[in-house]
């Protein structure tokens, strides 16, 4: 099958490289930047498109007749395409889990760090020549409440830990082998004082923290999202910063990504933005990599035989 990787960027690019084996099969690169309308002339004649974090609207790839297989790398295609619209036009869509579990989980912990102390806000204050420091909120003895108990949730419970906060969780379904005390959502969002979400994005986790159970957190408590920016309703959170409901966010998620510059949460002091970034460390990479190559490599073999 003819590989694609549609949108390398120079960080990856010498990721690939390093992974990439002998006996792999042929992947042709793409390194210039391209507009979803160029996606049936850059695609045409493959059969397969390793996809970092471009969107794939389904009207643009409806008109890529020879394309099968979408790599994507990650875990959230849904937020960059419809797959069961891609599904029906026999593309079949393929996520990469648990590759970067613990660098997700230590730019999550990073995170809560720099809201809870307000390192950003600082650091523009004596960049910008005001010496002002602010009194911040202390970790140790703190509640620290998990939406989510995957992969990324089991190293936050961890890492936690080892800094003395109590750790709760919800998650979806029963999930006793986690090692953390199951609580209900109410239990949980009312005794957190930092929330940190690590759902997957489907129909029925879309707007899952909403207003009415913002409205439920403990007033002050700090929310933390490096999962995905459609789990949190993005009107009811701008609300609940501007009141003081939620003392501070750290996003690494965002509805539209790139975030622009004049975007309300862009604008406010008591948000710490990241861009993406937090499964980018060069070992979570290299594995990433080297597992959609192995998954290419699985496609060029004949059904029959694998």
């Amino acid at each position: 099958m003819k590989s694609i990787f549609i949108d390398c960027n120079n960080q990856l690019a010498p990721v690939f490289t390093r992974v990439q084996r002998p006996d792999d099969p042929p992947i042709a690169i793409n390194r210039d930047p391209f507009q979803s309308a160029d996606l049936p002339r850059l695609l045409a004649g493959y059969e397969v498109c390793l996809d970092d974090h471009s969107y794939m609207p389904t009207e643009a790839m409806a008109q890529c007749r020879g394309l099968k297989h979408i790599v994507f790398l990650g875990t959230g295609a849904s937020s960059y395409m419809d797959v069961p619209a891609l599904n029906r036009l026999g593309i079949e869509v393929h996520t990469i889990k648990g590759y970067g579990d613990v660098a997700v989980a230590e730019h999550t912990m990073a995170l809560i760090f720099a809201c809870c102390r307000d390192l950003a806000r600082m650091d523009r204050a004596v960049r910008a020549g005001v010496w002002d420091p602010l009194e911040s909120m202390q970790l140790n003895g703190k509640t620290l409440g998990l939406i989510g108990l995957g992969g990324i949730g089991g190293e936050m419970a961890r890492i936690a830990r080892g800094i003395g906060m109590e750790v709760i969780g919800w998650n979806r379904s029963p999930r006793p082998q986690a090692g953390v005390p199951l609580v209900q959502l109410d239990e949980l969002l009312g005794r957190a004082d930092v929330i940190s979400l690590h759902l997957a994005l489907n129909d029925e986790t879309r707007g899952f923290l909403d207003a009415r159970r913002l409205a439920r957190a403990k007033r002050g408590v700090i929310l933390v999202n490096t999962a995905r920016a459609a789990l949190v309703d993005e009107a009811a959170l701008l609300a609940a910063l501007a009141s003081g409901h939620v003392r501070h966010a750290g996003l690494d998620v965002f509805h539209a990504e790139p975030l622009k510059m004049d975007h309300p949460l862009a604008r406010m002091d008591n948000v710490t933005l990241t861009s993406h970034a937090a499964f980018r460390t060069l070992e979570a990479s290299e594995t990433l990599m080297r597992r959609a190559i192995d998954i290419v490599g699985r496609l060029a073999v004949p059904s029959s035989r694998r």
